[in-house]
């Protein structure tokens, strides 16, 4: 099952781009099949035994996630949109945007809102698999540690106050009505305007999708003694005026100072609970003291943790002058 969760990240990581590039013909069953060297059968077994889906369903939704992201950042035809993407018209387009936004492609033009997209599969996740690391390879690589200003921004998120790291708040989070990992991604990828946003579709692509923790005091004690509130969302500019979804929560972020802990690219499936434990060493041995700065834990504060294994893996801290 290793190999072959390996396997289909790989293609659907393909298929993306062969969807950015319209190179249709390389998107059929056939061809990916080939290129995997298997049989059809055995390769939509598979997909659909790691996916959940069908294969046909799946490169559906993904065409259909980047036709949306046409019609709401530009002005191309529906007609021009729909063939671009493999629909063979304005009907068969408009039917099957309907079936999985609720919606039309044209009501959505007019009045864009947050749909639940769906993502690129993550079939090879180290966390929420929870297989580790396959190989233990050190990263040789220094932390930096250095310090920002951060303007005022909207944090749009859902919270969990119980959760400890990241497989379990998702394990937490799928016992909540709408609030499991597909659906919120989705609505998050729906969303125009992202600050962290790069045009990824999850969040180890540069989507904006963020993990973070706010200071609550009905959070879990973490390990330097502040309660905290286990958070994933996107910041989002802060004048945004667009709908909130109803099972998501927008805190105010005003402009603050905060200290920054990075790591390079590493390699993700090798390295990364390594490059983890080497932040953690960082920050637990930090002197704040000689900086000048302290921890910033009033109440509301928020950590922010970038995960991007192909730019960077940081924490992001509040402090204050002291």
């Amino acid at each position: 099952m290793y190999e072959w969760q390996r396997q289909i990240q790989k293609m659907v990581e393909e298929i993306d781009l062969y969807i950015k590039r319209n190179e249709n013909e390389l998107l059929s069953l056939s061809y990916l099949s080939e290129k995997s060297g298997y049989s059809e059968f055995h390769f939509s077994k598979k997909f659909k035994e790691i996916s959940g889906m069908q294969f046909r369903d799946y490169l559906r939704y993904r065409r259909l996630a980047f036709a949306l992201k046409e019609l709401r950042d530009t002005e191309k035809g529906i007609l021009d949109i729909a063939l671009q993407y493999g629909f063979s018209s304005h009907e068969a387009f408009t039917r099957s945007f309907k079936e999985a936004y609720g919606i039309t492609p044209s009501e959505y033009r007019r009045h864009p809102r947050p749909v639940a997209l769906r993502t690129i599969l993550k079939p090879f996740d180290c966390y929420l698999s929870e297989i580790g690391e396959n190989t233990m390879k050190n990263s040789t690589q220094e932390i930096k540690t250095y310090f920002v200003t951060i303007p005022a921004h909207k944090f749009l998120h859902v919270k969990n106050l119980e959760s400890c790291g990241y497989w379990d708040f998702w394990q937490k989070q799928s016992l909540i009505p709408g609030q499991d990992c597909e659906t919120v991604c989705g609505l998050l990828d729906s969303i125009k305007g992202k600050l962290d946003d790069l045009g990824g579709s999850d969040a180890n692509s540069g989507s904006g999708q963020i993990m973070a923790f706010i200071n609550d005091p009905a959070g879990r004690i973490c390990s330097w003694g502040i309660p905290l509130a286990e958070c994933y969302g996107v910041r989002l500019p802060s004048d945004y005026d667009g709908e909130i979804p109803h099972q998501m929560l927008m805190a105010d972020v005003p402009e603050g100072e905060y200290l920054v802990f990075e790591h390079g690219p590493f390699d993700y499936e090798k390295e990364n609970c390594s490059v983890e434990e080497k932040i953690e060493a960082a920050m637990k041995a930090y002197d704040y003291a000689a900086s000048g700065y302290c921890l910033d834990t009033t109440p509301g504060r928020i950590f922010y943790f970038y995960h991007d294994p192909e730019r960077f893996w940081k924490y992001v801290r509040p402090v204050l002058r002291m």
